[in-house]
């Protein structure tokens, strides 16, 4: 009995072990304020991949962090083009340049990006997902503190969790055209 008793108790302990840590790691990074949407001018929003643009009125929540990374941090994956003319904007933030829709390159949500940027800038990070792996350049910072403006597309902020990928990252794990657009993910620095 000693022995079933005492698993319990580890087991338990565990438990609650676990549960403080998803506690705390939650309470990491929370909301840093709030923006106040902006209707963007007649066709200046691109909608390309399905991206939102700014609704006039409404609020969106801001970040200045993201969650804490380790070596399998969840994110969630969404779709982005980092070409001249496509829902991305402007050039990269890292290297002030546009990039192929098949290059694997990544745009990631400002606490991750800020974090370590001149480690992260330029640098790879590995994605899992569909029992796939890619290795993806970080190019651009997914803005999680500002956005409904020119320099944002008229788009919304990212959340705090966000891997912005390329056409080439969704493919390169296997992710057929019909269902890219959001994909939970484990990601971590290469």
């Amino acid at each position: 009995m000693r022995g079933r008793e005492m698993k319990k108790g580890v087991c338990a302990s565990l438990f609650l072990f676990f549960l403080l840590l998803v506690e705390a790691q939650s309470q990491s990074c929370k909301p840093s304020g709030v923006l106040r949407g902006k209707k963007p001018p007649k066709g200046r929003c691109n909608t390309e991949n399905d991206s939102d643009c700014c609704t006039q009125g409404k609020l969106y929540t801001t970040y200045k962090c993201s969650p804490p990374t380790s070596t399998h941090t969840k994110a969630l994956m969404t779709l982005n083009s980092f070409e001249k003319g496509g829902d991305g904007g402007g050039p990269s933030e890292c290297d002030k340049q546009y990039h192929s829709d098949d290059t694997p390159v990544v745009a990631l949500s400002s606490g991750w990006y800020n974090c370590n940027k001149q480690k992260r800038c330029l640098n790879n990070i590995t994605i899992s997902a569909n029992g796939k792996s890619v290795l993806a350049m970080v190019v651009d910072e997914c803005d999680s503190k500002k956005g409904c403006d020119e320099d944002h597309d008229y788009q919304p902020p990212c959340s705090n969790n966000i891997v912005d990928a390329s056409k080439a990252v969704w493919k390169a794990l296997g992710v057929p055209r019909s269902k890219r657009g959001g994909l939970d993910i484990l990601w971590s620095d290469a």
